[in-house]
């Protein structure tokens, strides 16, 4: 069953308006003031705001360190190492290593995941010569700030009705924890080589959902969520086609795109709070419509061609991540020091 029938209580309810408004929020303010990488201004919002059911000042603190951190790692690697992809890898995979070690300790998963993302995709972004750094780790970072404030704004306008009861993980122990650090980073990095080495510069869809796959933090979860996440893109596709279908040549007016985006995100945000499990089918189709708005829905481009290759990219994307995510987990589980538990 991808969803549970009980009625969505009225927490839920809340916490679906701060999800959909927040994520359309950023979506208009980076249209408006015309900031490039809209997707960090659109998903951000609705990733800080769906993962953290009541916005807290940890949670605020882990999203700005996760943005300062990879902005000056990518600053310091684009510098220093962007044309020497041999000395790049190694520590590409030392800095997913210890952001995955931070999620699979729990009390820092907001700023692995997030930093992950973040780290990902604006290295994907720095290798390419006409971008502009400074602007993408400015913008990267600005976003963080903007996906706060929002947050902040979302909760006070649409407040929690009853106490919630917060989760309590259980421990782990240390061999699984390097199992799941290890697994990550790995998996990590060989989805930064492969987006170079074949030069994917179009396929941001794919490259998030390699990561999005790993934040299960084991086999068997990425297993589950690799389903979950297909029909999911599926769903975002279909949504964003049908705006463009149904706007066509009005798709730039953002008085018509913007309710538009907030119904989609709105109904997204309902399957994500019925699933309860953090990363399910309304993540991953809130994440893919606000990837589809954020960054292809311009003047001068549609969504119609950027939908159609974000499914096949993204389902490749899926066959591939699980193959070595399989490979890696039968691996590490032959060292007792890195064995996960089955």
């Amino acid at each position: 069953m991808l969803l549970r029938h009980s009625p969505l209580t009225h927490n839920d309810v809340r916490q679906c308006l701060r999800i959909a408004t927040g994520g359309t929020l950023g979506f208009t303010l980076c249209k408006v003031f015309g900031w490039n990488y809209g997707v960090f201004f659109t998903v951000m919002p609705m990733l800080l705001l769906g993962l953290v059911p009541v916005m807290s000042a940890h949670a605020a603190r882990q999203l700005v360190a996760s943005a300062v951190m990879a902005g000056l790692e990518v600053g310091l690697l684009g510098g220093f190492f962007g044309s020497h992809p041999g000395l790049m890898t190694p520590l590409v995979f030392v800095l997913f290593l210890y952001r995955f070690a931070a999620m699979s300790r729990g009390s820092l998963f907001l700023f692995g995941a997030t930093g992950v993302l973040s780290l990902s995709i604006m290295l994907h972004f720095a290798s390419y010569p006409s971008t502009d750094l400074n602007e993408l780790i400015v913008s990267n970072i600005w976003a963080m700030f903007v996906s706060v404030c929002i947050a902040y704004l979302m909760t006070f306008m649409w407040p929690d009705v009853e106490p919630r009861v917060p989760p309590k993980p259980g421990p782990k122990a240390p061999n699984r924890m390097r199992h799941e650090a290890l697994l990550g980073a790995s998996i990590a990095t060989v989805s930064f080589l492969v987006f170079q080495i074949f030069d994917l510069q179009d396929s941001m869809s794919a490259q998030a959902t390699t990561l999005l796959l790993l934040f299960p933090m084991h086999w068997n979860g990425a297993l589950d969520y690799a389903r979950k996440r297909a029909i999911g893109t599926l769903l975002g596709v279909a949504f964003g086609v049908l705006v463009q279908l149904l706007l066509y040549d009005w798709s730039t007016l953002l008085v018509l795109v913007v309710p538009l985006l907030w119904i989609g995100l709105m109904l997204f945000a309902q399957a994500h709070v019925k699933e309860a499990t953090g990363s399910g089918v309304g993540f991953g189709a809130m994440t893919t419509l606000g990837i589809l708005f954020g960054q292809y829905l311009t003047p001068t481009n549609d969504l119609i061609y950027s939908a159609l290759y974000r499914v096949t990219s993204v389902l490749v994307a899926i066959v591939g991540t699980l193959a070595l995510c399989y490979f890696i987990h039968k691996l590490l589980n032959r060292f007792e020091s890195t064995r996960f538990g089955y």
